[in-house]
């Protein structure tokens, strides 16, 4: 179990990325959904203890994090948003390198691991290749194998599926929901999808702080009956921005599909629609301004 309680982080050009942030996750896939510059990126390098936050504490399976980072990095796999490799090694060595760095000591067992992980990530075919010649599906796949190096209990992975295709991005959602049910997996988006369909629980971050947590369908079931469709010309967009509460809209047939948050029907030609989570990220999203902050 992963517990974050009142974690705040401000940086030097003073930017609050954090603000008393406070979850508990269990084991299994865990979801944070939120959009560029929430304030995922900072959260997830805390956790990994790559850098210190002003204010809180973390605590995972009884260690302190904070006071014994070491503890923690013994047990931790991460794919950061970033994932750099060597131009010119292959896969088989380059992962033998980092099962090294690792502690993975004992050379047979090194060799085992290291040959499962190439195949749990349908990597082994090519593990003759330089990592460098990989697509970027085949580089993600590679991330989250050098990320289980060590069999580790605590999972972070940040925008994992960002510029996949969609082939390769089910590939890597399936890869990360089997790895998932045995450990915790810590999977930052802004995908909406992605969480939909892999995470049993979530938070949505906007602006540094938890805005909203829960299981999707908990989430969803909060709209129910307050979602309502209407198709109207692109021309008209302004004006239902205007007077309504736009969640979102979607070009449809030469039509923009506008999905409207309402206690009742705005209009008689508005329909009404099961809400998604896609309608409980954009109206948390909504529901916010600058002014509003308040860390």
């Amino acid at each position: 179990m992963l517990m974050i309680k009142s974690l705040n982080k401000t940086y030097g050009n003073g930017v609050k990325a954090l603000c008393n942030i406070d979850l508990t996750i269990q084991k299994g896939m865990f979801g944070l959904l939120g959009p560029n510059g929430a304030g995922k990126s900072s959260l997830m390098r805390t956790l990994a203890s790559l850098q210190t936050p002003d204010s809180g504490s973390i605590e995972f399976n009884g260690v302190d994090v904070l006071a014994q980072p070491q503890l923690l990095r013994q047990q931790l796999g991460y794919l950061p948003q970033e994932f750099g490799v060597y131009a010119k090694t292959s896969a088989l060595k380059l992962l033998d390198y980092l099962a090294v760095l690792k502690g993975i000591n004992n050379k047979s067992q090194r060799e085992a691991q290291v040959i499962a992980l190439l195949h749990q990530t349908n990597l082994y075919q090519h593990r003759h290749n330089d990592v460098a010649t990989f697509s970027g599906g085949m580089r993600q796949r590679f991330g989250i194998a050098q990320a289980l190096l060590g069999d580790p209990k605590l999972i972070i992975v940040d925008e994992p599926t960002a510029g996949l295709d969609p082939l390769e991005r089910n590939r890597f959602n399936n890869l990360l929901c089997e790895i998932g049910e045995n450990v915790v997996v810590i999977l930052s988006t802004h995908i909406v999808d992605d969480v939909q369909s892999l995470c049993p629980d979530m938070a949505i971050l906007a602006q540094g702080q938890i805005q909203q947590q829960g299981s999707p369908a908990t989430l969803v079931a909060n709209l129910k009956n307050r979602v309502w469709l209407k198709s109207i010309s692109s021309a008209d967009l302004p004006q239902y921005q205007q007077n309504f509460n736009v969640l979102s809209t979607q070009l449809f047939s030469g039509k923009v599909n506008i999905h409207v948050l309402a206690d009742n029907p705005p209009d008689n030609d508005f329909t009404q629609v099961n809400a998604s989570l896609e309608d409980v990220y954009f109206s948390t999203l909504n529901a916010l301004s600058i002014e509003e902050a308040t860390c």
